[in-house]
């Protein structure tokens, strides 16, 4: 275990990442958006960055658990070629009816991170395009960003008013990046 006590970012994927396709099942469908990379760049300096995705396609036997992690292994290539480190890939394989306790926005995920990297929950931040990914972040006591990209803009009706919501992953970089710690 590190003992690094650092704060991280804990990313959503499919429509923070990279394009919500749906239930993506083939490593070439999964597209970076534009100025992930850019975005992660910025932050890395001060962050441990963390891929969390529910997919309940496995669930549903739409999707296995090796195309999930071909196609998440593509996207932590992609960024490791750009001089990104993604610590850790964590995948909830349920549906939310199952009440599993790894389904965002149950911090499940974000205790192992911390138990396992040592990482500050108090100054890290969820960032999604989804409202449970805001308040994923915030059941620890971290910060979340909702980004307008993938279905963002489709739920932004469902968000409390004090929510934080920005255009895209860049933009959550640069608002993060404004924030004195």
């Amino acid at each position: 275990m590190t003992e690094s006590h650092r704060p991280a970012i804990f990313l959503d994927r499919d429509g923070t990442l990279i394009d919500d396709l749906g239930f993506v099942s083939d490593p070439a469908q999964a597209v970076l958006l534009p100025g992930t990379t850019e975005a992660l760049q910025l932050l890395q300096p001060r962050y441990d960055f963390f891929m969390v995705t529910n997919q309940v396609g496995i669930a549903r036997g739409l999707l296995t658990m090796p195309e999930v992690d071909l196609v998440n292994g593509k996207i932590v290539a992609e960024l490791a070629a750009a001089g990104i480190v993604i610590r850790q890939t964590y995948v909830c394989p349920h549906e939310r009816s199952e009440d599993c306790p790894c389904h965002k926005p149950k911090p499940f995920f974000l205790h192992q991170a911390a138990a396992d990297y040592g990482i500050d929950l108090a100054r890290s931040w969820t960032i999604g395009d989804h409202e449970h990914d805001v308040t994923f972040g915030e059941a620890v006591g971290g910060s979340g960003i909702f980004v307008l990209t993938g279905h963002g803009a489709g739920h932004q009706h469902e968000l409390r008013p004090e929510t934080i919501v920005v255009a895209d992953l860049l933009a959550a970089a640069n608002y993060i990046a404004g924030v004195k710690e």
